[in-house]
């Protein structure tokens, strides 16, 4: 199920940040992208414009900034773009369920959720009383409802690769509950989950890639497959 089905950007106001990001014009110089699968990757190297677009998704469509559902209303510090107020987000059907998740602000999110909800609903255990990791996981598991909307912003940032393994568990079971996906990412494990769409963000806009095509994956591959080579090259005296 895709509850989104496209992003098109309706203007670009001015040429300072956000609209300066290669990535978001070129959402205005193609018409947008299409979501066709329901996990899309969005990769790239720092500072293409992954987490800016997936920032401005998730606020267009309703949910808090610094993540959380669409009825969190906590805000820390105001730091998002004014993208998402020129994005067109071509929907089908209203999702049941949503949530924006994003590894950097978890902390705020997993205080507001203490503060203001029970924890029953995530699993009865004080998230400050777990890991990173571990209550990160935990939210998915035992928030993540299905028939849903969720938006991830590098995850892999508080999950060791089991348990990335383990989310990717989650995240399939949670598809065929008619869930949808968006997910900036850093992680070739994650990724690799089959029947998804990978979007590449470079300074020359998108391009919908395979798995084995991105650089994550071939730099990873690269260096596992050759480590103390790597570490020559880089170490060495130039």
């Amino acid at each position: 199920m895709n509850y989104i089905k496209g992003i098109r950007l309706s203007s670009i106001p001015h040429n300072e940040y956000p609209f300066n990001i290669p990535a978001v014009r070129h959402l205005k110089k193609t018409g947008g992208i299409t979501l066709d699968k329901p996990v899309t990757f969005l990769v790239g190297e720092n500072g293409t414009g992954k987490s800016t677009l997936i920032e401005a998704i998730a606020v267009a469509m309703g949910f808090n900034a610094e993540g959380g559902s669409r009825d969190f209303y906590f805000n820390t510090r105001k730091t998002h773009s004014d993208l998402y107020e020129h994005l067109q987000i071509i929907k089908s059907v209203r999702p049941y369920d949503g949530f924006f998740l994003r590894a950097e602000s978890f902390y705020n999110t997993a205080s507001y959720l203490e503060e203001n909800s029970t924890l029953l609903r995530y699993g009865g255990v004080s998230f400050h009383e777990q890991s990173h990791g571990e209550s990160f996981l935990s939210l998915v598991i035992n928030r993540f409802d299905g028939n849903g909307l969720y938006i991830l912003d590098e995850p892999e940032a508080a999950l060791s690769p089991q348990r990335l393994m383990s989310l990717i568990v989650a995240i399939d079971e949670l598809v065929k509950a008619n869930s949808q996906f968006i997910i900036a990412t850093h992680s070739p494990i994650l990724m690799a989950y089959p029947n998804s769409e990978i979007l590449q963000f470079t300074e020359a806009g998108i391009d919908k890639v395979s798995y084995r095509e991105t650089e994550h994956y071939k730099i990873t591959k690269q260096f596992i497959d050759t480590p103390e080579r790597m570490i020559k090259y880089l170490l060495s005296e130039k």
